[in-house]
């Protein structure tokens, strides 16, 4: 906590109302705060012998010790049993919740237990209020954050984070909207709120920081890092286009998933890329609270709702990933329709990533006979019919058809029941990012503790890495994700990871009086990153060679044809390099 060397953590049981205050020194010595903190606190009370949906498995938010004090650390870290894997689960937020929990005066906040009704939570600094939420059930994450906005003040340092229908009917990726255009995504965090009959979490920091005792130190600083995040090229593709700029270049090197990563490429590329949005539908630019880079891309979008020519216009934001799940994976090339889909999955409740992999899976299964459309309410899926992924969408969030329930527990469970495994878009029980680069994309994924592309920089190792040597991969996936531990135990924005080396990260320490040399925070992400590996492997998880679908092995990547005795190998070096740790 800022200005004391505890970790303060609000703990509350929906069960029994029971609502605590802990302060943690032995926290805030070893693992500073951020995903440290996070996995600590769910390995010590993490039940390995219960389902992810039981009432009694936690729910963890950390921030960091340098949350909202400065730029970019912007980021809320959520740990969970996760409800799509069974293993370990991990998400991370921007928005305005890590500022609204830093000036409420907690360091991470602890969900246990079930509500007896629908409930959301209200965190007003030292008041904490359960109340009901009967009158939300079934609303969608925007109606929902319209009517808590109406009863809950605060505006300015205040967060809203709420589920949609699709948690609360136990879609197993349910996601966690954050103050409408920010996401705990992957895993499905939605649904583990849903069984707990939360359906949101608002909280209001009123508190005042005073300044570190050495503010000359901090403010000179904070300017160095501020210059060095606007006045230099570090940050500013995120500004400018965003991550959307890496459509045409991933789709030129034939590294853009497509049709169920049935290719490489996409045709309709030019017309679904950042340049193009950004000359079309690109409104707005918004930041989360603490950053001034401003990533965070808008679209206008006209929806029609009614015949007559009649629309409405809506926000809908959109970036790399989201554009390759609901468009080119799915061979929808056009960018209106990409963002009602998006704006679909988005209201439902959805991360978009899982459910664009688990509609290019059943789209497949379809072709192929493995499915049929009246398992689907009569949807005919077909790729580039955005029409028919919309009805399916809402099939899926509702899960009022025999294949919608099953695309709801996740493409790996709909093609273990239907057949199909060989063609699912997934590896470590969950859709892949939207890259095609090579093994270190694959292994990365596999082996990343989130199953993620954010885990480490195996994309683009594929890209860069010379010599391209199977020991030369592991070592840098293993290193880079013990070093964005370090970072994200500071909750620094990935985005600014360039920005934050591990020198940078001491300096800023030091300005406000926590002493971490350079040596001892990598020391401490390696000590992090082992007791996650610990935490995942308790928890289930084993990597394997066998949960790499035939299809990565079929379609091209730019570092050639994937060899499955290579996958082997590189996990079996992965797994030498752990026996030494």
């Amino acid at each position: 906590m800022l200005n004391h060397d505890v970790i303060r953590i609000l703990h509350v049981d929906l069960g029994t109302g029971e609502q605590r205050v802990e302060d943690r020194e032995d926290l805030f010595r070893d693992v500073l705060g951020g995903t440290g903190v996070a996995v600590r606190l769910l390995d010590e009370m993490v039940d390995a012998g219960e389902d992810a949906l039981h009432p009694a498995q936690p729910v963890i938010l950390a921030i960091g010790p340098l949350t909202t004090i400065f730029p970019v650390v912007t980021k809320t870290v959520a740990t969970f049993r996760s409800p799509l894997t069974g293993e370990y689960g991990e998400s991370h937020a921007g928005g305005h919740l890590a500022s609204a929990l830093r000036y409420a005066g907690y360091d991470a906040l602890v969900l246990r237990g079930r509500a007896s009704r629908p409930v959301y939570l209200v965190v007003d600094g030292k008041e904490v209020e359960i109340r009901g939420a009967e009158a939300m059930v079934g609303m969608d994450t925007s109606e929902t954050g319209r009517v808590i906005r109406d009863r809950v003040e605060g505006a300015g340092h205040r967060s809203i984070i709420r589920i949609g229908p699709a948690a609360e009917e136990g879609v197993r990726y349910a996601n966690v909207n954050v103050d409408t255009f920010r996401h705990f995504g992957r895993l499905g965090l939605g649904a583990v709120l849903a069984s707990k009959n939360l359906k949101a979490v608002a909280v209001i920091g009123r508190k005042h920081l005073a300044l570190p005792a050495d503010h000359r130190l901090y403010k000179k600083t904070y300017a160095e890092i501020y210059d060095r995040v606007l006045h230099t090229d570090a940050m500013i593709k995120y500004h400018e286009l965003g991550t959307a700029s890496n459509v045409i270049p991933l789709n030129e090197l034939g590294a853009l998933p497509s049709f169920n990563l049935r290719q490489g490429f996409f045709g309709e590329a030019d017309e679904i890329s950042g340049e193009g949005f950004a000359e079309g539908e690109l409104t707005t630019k918004r930041a989360c609270a603490g950053c001034q880079i401003g990533c965070i891309h808008v679209a206008s979008y006209r929806r029609p709702f009614a015949p007559g020519y009649e629309y409405e216009s809506t926000l809908v934001a959109y970036d790399h990933e989201l554009i390759y799940a609901a468009g080119s994976l799915l061979g929808v090339g056009n960018r209106g329709e990409v963002l009602r889909l998006l704006e679909d999955m988005d209201l439902a409740g959805m991360d978009t990533i899982s459910c664009g992999t688990a509609l290019a899976w059943a789209t497949e299964a379809m072709e192929r006979g493995l499915v049929r459309p009246e398992q689907l309410g009569g949807v005919c899926l077909r790729f580039g019919d955005a029409e028919g992924y919309a009805r399916a969408i809402a099939s899926i969030a509702r899960r009022d058809s025999e294949l919608g329930h099953w695309l709801g527990e996740g493409e790996v469970a709909a093609a273990r029941h239907y057949g199909g495994l060989d063609f699912v878009a997934a590896v470590g029980g969950q859709g892949i990012a939207g890259y095609w680069t090579g093994y270190g994309h694959v292994v990365g994924h596999l082996l990343g503790a989130r199953h993620s592309h954010l885990d480490n920089a195996g994309y683009a190792l594929d890209q860069k890495l010379e010599p391209y040597t199977d020991e030369a991969l592991i070592e840098r996936l293993v290193a880079d994700e013990a070093e964005r531990i370090t970072q994200t135990c500071v909750a620094i924005c990935l985005f600014a990871r360039g920005v934050y080396d591990l020198e940078t990260i001491s300096q800023a320490l030091a300005s406000v009086g926590i002493r971490r040399s350079p040596d001892e925070l990598l020391a401490m992400g390696r000590r992090i990153y082992d007791e996650r590996v610990r935490l995942r492997e308790r928890l289930g998880f084993r990597a394997s060679a066998g949960d790499v679908p035939r299809r990565f092995f079929e379609t091209p990547t730019p570092r050639g044809q994937l060899q499955p005795e290579r996958v082997a190998n590189l996990l079996a070096l992965y797994e030498q390099k752990r026996g030494q740790t």
